[in-house]
């Protein structure tokens, strides 16, 4: 070995002292900063939380809202026996108390969601650490208590810094729900606000909507499925997958049986049984008086518009999240009897209509296809292909291929599977025969029952609201005779004459002479006949220039109530006005309510949530005419039942006193009886929403044929109705 090797050698194998010191520097520097890492985090972490406990990093429920959580909950309606007619929601939820809830269903809840829920505070360390370990794979941390916050106090983001953020506020919303409220409070928030599909919110309505049962009635079974539901409720929905609903109500079964909720021989018997709904539900389109409905919302949204009904805090009303109990006026067996007749005469009248030449060789619609056109660029098909881009002239192509589609029938289902061209479609809806038909008490102006069609579900349309106007016809007769007593000086045996009136700059009344007698009669038989000669003969009396008596007619009319805009033109005296059956039925009421006209009035009372009264309706009633000039006026509309116009009631069997009068328009577009009883005021109106569309036959097309039979069919129902103190 060479010296300079050797000297290499040695000078490689020397110790060096500054670098025996390095590794236990290095060491400390990591140390260090793994603490600097560890307490920034920490205080990190801490920082973090304030600033959501302060609402820095997004709006917190103040402790007043933790102490008086506000879910979305539907508000309900009531017929007048308290029956539960239907609901309004955003979210269809009704809230239940703990002891009204099934303890099967608050088993089998802690069983398969929280099993520490009774132990922890809110957040459950084991679940969490488990969590964190598996990176939640084994399952999450939420416990009941936290996913209460969430449904109340936070809206769910897949974003995932976000769902961080809103995971660390509904913590902490957790902690202080559990010091504000116990534990039996804190699962029936959660029963209440939670989601189990179809867009049922609570386990009022979830008991309700899949069992028909209420929540305390809730079986073991139904309970599993129920809470099985929430894992995924579109999943385990029974009524879309009822394989997946069973193999998940076992496994909640088994949860139960683990934690000694169950035995092992009812876990056993239970998981074999089958899953039994009962499924129904409530909509805008089912349940009682559904047209009604739709006028009480309308009404409704006035009502929580109006400043003068705001809450105690300023705010207004939300009908569809506030859980109003509104209390109406419908009586359920008068609204089915009233469904009933129309669906018993109108099926019939529709087919003596189909028969009709025009219809079935669809002449009809000759020079009115301008109708179709507008309802075809109006339909949902038109808009659909719209928005795929096709062009106007394609899709009117469209129009007129065959396709299977759905519509209206008159049989048990009310539509019948078909085949047919979309044009077709659109008349075959259009020569359909409706109705519109209401019944009210005539003192208090309760409104007991409400049909504004012949089906809701195809039809929405409601031919009974104060705005659906259509012409009247000789049921405004009655009124003019009232005003000729009250402010002409007649009485029932008046002399009119029954021939054709001339009005100076208006023409002649009626426009033919041909149903003129030239008789003069009384003016009881003049009414009971429907003589329009007569009728005109009386307006001229009134006003002998002119229009002079039309005017006041109209003035007469203001005053019964009635608020559509009428030309003060000397037909009006024949019904050529256009009012709705709502406004009449008001008119009419001073006839068997001894000369006051009443308001129809279709709720009773509103409540809030916790039962607390916000409003209380009364009659509204005004005074028209005399008690001796109603009186009379009975008299006469009895006379147009026992041998007038009317006299077609005979035959129907009814028993007791009705008085009313029939109206037909010119060419049969519109066909109306009004009759009441003591106790009861009924209106009808028949015709198509397209007055070309009608019956040739007048002896078919009259008010007597078409509307009167659905006013004696709902009579013939043993009627019973509560009168007012």
């Amino acid at each position: 070995m060479t010296q300079q090797n050797k000297q290499r050698s040695g000078s490689g194998s020397k110790p060096n002292r500054g670098d025996s010191k390095q590794p236990g520097k290095k060491r400390n520097k990591v140390v260090r900063i793994l603490w600097i890492v560890f307490f920034a985090g920490l205080l990190g972490a801490c920082l973090l939380i304030a600033m959501a406990n302060y609402g820095l990093l997004g709006e917190m429920p103040s402790i007043e809202q933790l102490q008086n959580p506000n879910a979305s909950e539907a508000s309900q309606i009531y017929a007048d026996d308290g029956t539960l007619m239907g609901k309004i929601y955003s979210e269809d939820r009704i809230n239940v108390s703990f002891d009204q809830i099934s303890p099967h269903v608050i088993q089998a809840l802690v069983a398969t969601e929280d099993e520490r829920f009774y132990q922890h505070s809110g957040i459950d360390p084991r679940s969490l650490a488990r969590a964190l370990f598996s990176l939640g794979g084994e399952g999450g941390a939420s416990t009941i208590t936290m996913q209460t916050a969430k449904n109340l106090f936070t809206d769910y983001k897949r974003n995932a810094f976000i769902r961080i953020i809103q995971k660390l506020k509904e913590s902490i919303i957790a902690i202080k729900l559990e010091r504000n409220f116990t534990k039996n409070e804190i699962v029936t928030l959660y029963l209440n606000t939670v989601p189990f599909g179809d867009n049922v919110y609570g386990i009022r309505n979830a008991a309700r909507t899949f069992f028909q049962v209420n929540p305390a009635d809730l079986n073991i079974n139904q309970a599993a499925v129920l809470i099985g539901m929430l894992k995924a409720s579109t999943t385990y929905n029974p009524r879309l997958h009822m394989d997946k609903a069973l193999q998940r109500r076992n496994v909640v079964i088994n949860q139960m049986l683990r934690n000694h909720f169950v035995s092992a021989a009812d876990a056993e018997r239970i998981k074999k049984e089958p899953i039994t709904l009962n499924y129904h539900k409530m909509s805008n389109s089912n349940g009682l008086a559904p047209y009604f409905r739709m006028e009480l919302i309308r009404q409704l949204k006035a009502w929580c518009a109006d400043p003068a009904n705001k809450k105690p805090d300023g705010t207004t009303y939300n009908l569809y999240k506030d859980g109003l109990k509104i209390y109406t006026t419908i009586n359920p067996d008068l609204q089915r009897y009233a469904e009933s007749a129309v669906a018993k005469h109108m099926s019939s009248m529709q087919k003596l209509l189909d028969r009709q030449q025009n219809i079935k060789d669809g002449s009809i619609w000759k020079g009115h296809e301008i109708t179709i056109t507008r309802s075809m660029k109006r339909s949902n098909r038109w808009r659909a292909s719209k928005d795929n881009g096709m062009s106007d002239a394609d899709i009117e192509k469209s129009f007129h291929v065959k396709t299977k589609m759905r519509v209206f029938a008159w049989n048990k289902q009310r539509h019948t599977d078909t085949i047919m061209t979309p044009y077709d479609s659109i008349k075959y809806t259009k020569q359909m025969l409706q109705a519109g038909v209401m019944a009210m008490d005539p003192i208090s102006g309760e409104v007991k029952a409400w049909v504004g069609g012949i089906d809701f579900q195809t039809y929405k349309f409601d031919h009974v609201n104060i705005h659906t106007k259509r012409q009247v016809g000789s049921t405004i007769k009655p009124l003019l005779y009232s005003m000729a007593i009250e402010q002409g000086g007649f009485t029932p045996s008046t002399p009119v004459e029954d021939v054709q009136q001339y009005f100076k700059g208006y023409g002649n009344v009626p426009a033919t002479s041909a149903t003129c007698t030239g008789r003069t009669m009384p003016m009881s038989e003049a009414l009971a006949e429907s003589r329009n000669c007569a009728t005109a003969y009386i307006m001229k009396q009134l006003g002998p220039e002119g229009n002079e008596g039309a005017v006041k007619f109209v003035d007469f009319l203001k005053t019964c109530g009635i608020t559509s805009k009428i030309d003060p033109y000397p037909s009006i005296a024949l019904g050529s006005g256009e009012i709705s059956l709502y406004e009449m039925m008001q008119a009419y009421s001073m006839f068997p309510g001894r000369g006051f006209t009443v308001q129809p009035m279709i709720i009773t009372r509103i409540e809030d949530a916790h039962h607390n009264i916000l409003y209380t309706s009364t009659p509204k009633r005004k005074q028209v005419i005399s008690d001796i000039t109603s009186s009379s006026l009975v008299s006469m509309m009895q006379d147009v039942i026992d041998y007038g116009t009317g006299r077609r009631m005979a035959s129907y069997d009814i028993p007791g006193e009705i008085a009313g009068k029939t109206g037909t328009t010119n060419d049969n577009s519109d066909a109306w009886f009004i009759g009441f009883t003591p106790q009861l005021l009924v209106g009808v109106w028949t015709g198509c929403d397209s007055r070309f569309i009608r019956f040739n036959s007048t002896a078919i097309g009259q008010g007597s044929s078409l509307a009167l039979p659905i006013w004696a069919y709902f009579f013939q129902k043993p009627i019973r109705i509560k009168m007012p103190v």
